[in-house]
Formats: structure tokens, C-alpha cells, sequence
């Protein structure tokens, strides 16, 4: 439910008696383990972009950086316990376009808080979707799939209404013109699971996907980058078969409204060191992941584009938030 009155009242006390603190008084953060909270449950893109950040963040700030799950309502569970957390950079969540460029248009006043007001701290990674089909269809290349589709109701799965892959794959139908049924999941992992059990006819995922695409589980139709992707170089771009499409997924590291700036300057300087290593940003690249981070200015300038992108595609296609 939407935060109350007197509780905002409360945190703008303490964000100003912090904003007061001289910038000394925040040398030594961070002094204990911190929270980074995943908003889905583990499988996802999402999940593995926090795990592989969280050990050589911590060793870089001399802390335990704890992953903990939370996942639902298309990742809005887990990003609003964040907002609701205290001001002090000891709780993070990592974000993403249903929290900061979808949600605001799906839920309105509803949103249970305003990602305009986080301390945005940097974009982490940025990729494609992937367009994956289950083994047994009978479409075998992208022509096919466009064409099986014009005659038979394609089963589409995704992380969750408004997530980057609901999106994704709305966007392509608005533009293909094609009728398909989306089947909205809580996470990837599950909707993985069910792709590969051959449940739903295919589905708009993030790179987590590559790991049943390789295990032989499931087949890569297209990518949704504007370009074919040098993961899967031998897989088409959705754009090959409907001129001008293009989507992007991103996630992006942020805290609850008023974190001191010295504490969010520190932690922004600390993850684009981590992420600029070259052993780090391999092990994100091998996955699908690819770092890209951004200066605060950018990040803010970054996420209000994409809103608008993706508010189109929502008032467009009606979409209507989960009950």
C-alpha cells in the first residue's frame, strides 16, 4: 500500500538531520554488512547481476554485501521494501524498468513510492531480450515464427506485467500486428521452467535464458537488439522481420530518497571501479550482462527516456497492472 502521511513525514526528518552531518561524518561507511535486496526470485538476470556484483563490491568496500530475494508484483515488492528502508546506504535494490520506467505509468498514484525521489546510484548492465521457443515448435526460423503466429495463438511467457520482457514482447506485437496470449509469471526462473517443460509456446527473457538455450532445453528465435548479438551471432534480430523494432533491458543500482551524497557518491565510484575491472566485467559479459554504467546525472537522464519509451507501449496496448 502507498506509503503514509506520517511516515513520509518521518524520513524527511531523518534525511534532513543527515543532510546536517558534515561529510566526515560519513569517512568510515560503510561500518556493517549491506543490504542489496533482489526484487524477483532467483534464476533471473537480475538475481545474477547482484551476485556477481556483491562479492568484489564488498571486498572493495571492505564489507559483506547481503543478496537477499524478494520477489513479486513484478518486482515492486521487493523495490518498495527498499524506499521504506532507512536513508542510511545500508539497504539497496537493484531496479530496473518495472520499477523505474514502467511502474509510474501502470500504477500512477498507486506506485507504493516514487522512484523519481531514490537515490539513483548508477545503471548496472544493459543487454537485449531474447526471443526463445520451446523444442517441440514447429517453426523452426523467424519467418516461420511470424507465420505460424498469423495462424495459431502464440502462448508468450514473461517475468511479470510491466516487467522489460512483457514490454519487450508487447512492443513486438504492436508492430508485428500479431495476436498472441501472454502468460505473466513471478520471476524468470519459474517461467524458464516452464518453457523448457514445453508449458508455454516461447517467451521474452533476459540472458538468464542462454542457460537452457545451451543446455538444449529451449531454442533461441530472435534477439531484440538492433543488430544480431555476438552471443548468439547465428540468431536473427527481431528488426530483420519487423523493420525499426528495437528493445533494451537494463538494471540499475538505487536506494531509498535522501542518502547522504557523499555515501552515494562513494558507493557510484565503487561499483564502476568493480564493474571496470577486467575479471568482473568478463564474468558479466560471458553471461549476457553487459556493463554500463553511468554518471547520476546521466543515470536520471537515462531513466526518464526509457519511461517515456515504455509509457507508450503501455497506454498503446491498454496494459493494466496485476490485481
Amino acid at each position: 500500500m502507498p506509503i503514509s502521511r506520517r511516515k513520509v513525514i518521518a524520513r524527511l526528518g531523518a534525511v534532513s538531520a543527515l543532510a546536517l552531518l558534515p561529510r566526515a561524518a560519513f569517512a568510515k561507511y560503510p561500518e556493517r554488512p549491506i543490504r542489496l535486496i533482489v526484487p524477483f526470485p532467483p534464476g533471473g538476470g537480475v538475481d545474477l547481476t547482484a551476485r556477481l556484483l556483491a562479492e568484489p563490491l564488498g571486498k572493495e568496500l571492505g564489507q559483506t554485501i547481503i543478496v537477499e530475494n524478494k520477489g513479486g508484483a513484478g518486482g515492486l515488492i521487493g523495490v518498495e521494501t527498499m524506499s521504506r528502508s532507512a536513508p542510511d546506504g545500508y539497504t539497496l535494490a537493484v531496479t530496473g524498468v518495472s520499477s523505474m520506467s514502467a511502474g509510474p505509468h501502470l500504477r500512477g498514484d498507486k506506485l507504493p513510492f516514487n522512484p523519481v525521489a531514490f537515490s539513483h546510484i548508477t545503471r548496472l548492465v544493459r543487454m537485449p531480450l531474447i526471443l526463445a521457443v520451446r523444442n517441440d515448435l514447429t517453426a523452426r526460423t523467424l519467418p516461420e515464427f511470424m507465420a505460424l503466429a498469423q495462424k495459431t495463438e502464440i502462448r508468450w511467457a514473461s517475468g511479470g506485467i510491466g516487467t522489460s520482457q512483457h514490454l519487450g514482447g508487447e512492443l513486438f506485437a504492436q508492430m508485428s500486428g500479431l495476436k498472441m496470449a501472454h502468460v505473466p509469471y513471478r520471476g524468470t526462473g519459474p517461467a524458464l521452467n516452464d518453457l523448457a517443460a514445453g508449458v508455454v509456446d516461447a517467451y521474452f527473457g533476459d540472458p538468464a535464458t542462454l542457460g537452457i538455450i545451451k543446455g538444449g532445453k529451449a531454442r533461441a528465435m530472435a534477439v531484440t537488439s538492433a543488430e544480431r548479438w555476438p552471443l548468439l551471432p547465428d540468431t536473427p534480430a527481431l528488426r530483420e522481420a519487423v523493420p525499426g523494432y528495437e528493445a533494451w533491458n537494463w538494471y540499475g543500482l538505487d536506494g531509498p530518497p535522501g542518502i547522504a551524497a557523499p555515501i552515494v557518491a562513494r558507493l557510484a565510484e565503487t561499483v564502476r571501479k568493480v564493474m571496470d575491472e577486467p575479471a568482473t566485467r568478463k564474468k558479466y559479459d560471458d553471461n549476457g550482462l553487459h556493463p554500463a554504467t553511468l554518471s547520476h546525472d546521466d543515470y536520471v537522464a537515462f531513466i526518464k527516456r526509457d519511461s517515456e519509451v515504455w509509457g507508450k507501449v503501455i497506454r498503446t496496448g491498454n496494459i493494466k497492472p496485476e490485481d
